[in-house]
């Protein structure tokens, strides 16, 4: 049981930062309207799909968690 509680604690901080990250990004006003950055706006209909942000993203997270694997 050792190891599922450790899960357990692992994903309760995971989610958390999460909800921080998404509290955060909202106060960013770049974010998601990078070059790059799909965004189609019609009468009825909005589609966004911020490819450059998700780009930069998994970038920077690859970075810290090659970092912290050191």
């Amino acid at each position: 049981m050792n190891g599922l509680g450790r899960l357990l604690i692992i994903m309760g901080l995971v989610l958390v930062a999460a909800g921080v990250i998404i509290s955060i990004a909202q106060r960013i006003p770049w974010l998601g309207r990078l070059p790059g950055d799909i965004y189609i706006k019609k009468e009825n209909f909005s589609f966004s799909f911020p490819l450059t942000t998700c780009i930069l993203l998994s970038l920077l997270l690859s970075l810290i968690l090659w970092l912290f694997r050191r």
